[in-house]
């Protein structure tokens, strides 16, 4: 039943569009595309595969490693330390009556700092000298006594008991005489500390106490803390290693290349301008870290470097190598491994896994897996799939200085006003 109405509405249909040409026209241009498009899909069902088929190889760039002596640096992070820290306290009491130094100056080993109010050493000084020339007067008469005694001895003036008794009359006032020299000794170096001095070179700190203060000497701490001196220059870098880092360089050291040079980075800077040595190791690891602390001297001139500053250390550790270099961009991972495509002398593209090493200007350290003379893909990557072949242009890899260049941006200021 719907059959017989679907065709008597199409011979209505085609009875409309005979009557009117307009319609016969419009009828024309739907049907055209409808059969291009048919035939179209037509061809492309029979032969898509074979255009496939019959695509180019993809181009891609490759080049040989480039092999050239390095030097590899284990990195470490750390602080700078003093060489020395010196607290200045005074060693006799008194008042302080002058400051010679400003606050954050650099001062030299012996300057004098402060000075402590003399007047009561000096006196005291005094009276010790004078005790040495009354016991100096002393002695000169009981040598004089024994002398002339010892004359008259011969004609049995004086007795032997006489004898003896200035004898030792003699050797008291030497004694006396070496004590009243180590009194005035004594109140000779009270009076030198009443100047106090600078025990080492270096970066002074504040003032902890004013002119006019009165404070307590003596050893130890029990004295008064007048300020404290770091010595800059040299300056020790001080940081941590790990335990594996540790047992590098002592394998190192056991084929004879040592690891002492250093250098180290400050936080806004490029390069390592810092060189130094290493000059001590801890003699045990830390077992709550599995860290050992090691050490090196930096040479400071100009007091620039700072204790409690920041820094990135790095220590050679393998001496120079010859090693094989391509892009890192060239590295690829499979899983748990990193490879390299290489093509052969086919074209044909292989993966080959292989140990990486440290990056440098760009490139990386391929330990083993490649040879010097293999073609490694270094553009074109995407099109590269192992097992296919590939059309090989000959490329170049070159270092690229700029790649390792960190981010040393200073800080950008909080404020800004108009200059007037």
């Amino acid at each position: 039943m719907t059959v017989h109405v679907q065709v008597e509405r199409d011979e209505r249909l085609d009875a409309l569009v005979d009557a009117d040409p307009k319609s016969r026209w419009r009828r024309g241009l739907v049907l055209v595309p409808i059969v291009l498009a048919g035939a179209v899909g037509f061809k492309l069902f029979h032969h898509g595969p074979a255009a496939s088929a019959a695509m180019p190889p993809a181009d891609v760039t490759v080049a040989t490693p480039l092999a050239r002596d390095v030097t590899e640096w284990d990195d470490y992070v750390g602080r700078f330390v003093a060489s020395q820290s010196v607290e200045v306290r005074p060693r006799v009491s008194g008042q302080v009556t002058q400051r010679h130094f400003k606050d954050g100056d650099v001062v030299k080993q012996g300057q004098i700092l402060f000075t402590i109010d003399q007047r009561p050493f000096l006196a005291v000084q005094a009276e010790a000298r004078a005790n040495v020339e009354s016991a100096q007067s002393a002695l000169t008469l009981a040598r004089s006594d024994f002398a002339r005694a010892n004359r008259l001895s011969g004609d049995d003036a004086v007795s032997a008991g006489e004898i003896d008794a200035l004898r030792s009359r003699v050797q008291s006032a030497e004694a006396a005489l070496a004590a009243a020299q180590a009194r005035l000794r004594t109140r000779s170096l009270d009076v030198e500390w009443t100047e106090v001095r600078a025990p080492v070179s270096g970066r002074i700190s504040d003032r902890r106490v004013d002119v006019g203060n009165l404070v307590g000497g003596g050893e130890g701490t029990s004295a008064t803390l007048l300020t404290t001196i770091n010595a800059l220059d040299p300056i020790y870098f001080s940081f941590d290693a790990s335990e594996a880092l540790f047992l590098k360089a002592q394998r190192a050291r056991q084929e004879g290349k040592p690891a002492t040079a250093v250098q180290i980075r400050l936080q806004d800077e490029a390069a390592y301008k810092w060189t130094g040595t290493l000059d001590f190791t801890d003699n045990s690891l830390d077992p709550r870290s599995g860290t050992i602390r090691g050490r090196a001297t930096i040479a400071n001139p100009g007091s620039f470097l700072t204790p409690g500053m920041f820094g990135n250390m790095r220590l050679t550790t393998g001496g120079t190598t010859h090693a094989l270099l391509v892009p890192d961009a060239s590295i690829q991972t499979d899983q748990a491994h990193k490879t390299v495509l290489v093509v052969g002398p086919d074209n044909s593209v292989t993966a080959k896994p292989v140990t990486l090493g440290a990056t440098l200007n760009g490139l990386r350290i391929i330990r083993t897996g490649l040879t010097p003379g293999d073609k490694v893909v270094i553009a074109g990557m995407q099109g590269a799939i192992p097992g296919t072949k590939v059309s090989p242009h000959a490329g170049t890899i070159a270092p690229n200085a700029a790649a390792d260049v960190p981010d040393t941006e200073a800080p950008v200021p909080a404020q800004a006003t108009f200059a007037r």
